[in-house]
């Protein structure tokens, strides 16, 4: 179940950014649950637009790391609000106030850093 958002509705992915080992883990446990969940009380989601933003914050230049592509029909409570810390021009991210079910992954792919350590932005046309 989703929270009445007019953002949400609009999202048709939302992407969540892991390592490869956190994502081999939330497969054998059926659910990831990022430390977040616990110091924040939500997992940091992204739009594909957006990903680049937290990626190029928290992990400039790191090669481990996948974006899980989400079915936002299969989440539980998502909000959109201001980024912690606060995103470029008050941009809003979704946060999910619970686990993310592996069930709610749609896909899995690779996203690393260009030869200058930065992270591009996506565009993904098939997600219409």
């Amino acid at each position: 179940m989703v929270a009445e958002n007019d953002r949400i509705g609009k999202a048709h992915r939302l992407v969540h950014l892991c390592t490869r080992q956190e994502w081999a883990q939330a497969q054998v446990g059926g659910q990831r649950r990022a430390p977040s969940l616990d110091s924040e009380g939500f997992i940091h989601l992204s739009t594909p637009e957006q990903v680049h933003v937290p990626a190029n914050l928290f992990y400039a230049g790191q090669q481990d790391l996948v974006l899980l592509w989400l079915d936002p029909d299969l989440l539980g409570d998502v909000r959109f609000e201001p980024g912690v810390p606060a995103g470029p021009d008050g941009m809003l991210f979704p946060h999910l106030y619970g686990p993310v079910p592996v069930a709610a992954v749609a896909e899995v792919t690779e996203y690393r850093p260009g030869p200058d350590g930065v992270f591009p932005v996506i565009t993904r046309p098939d997600l219409g």
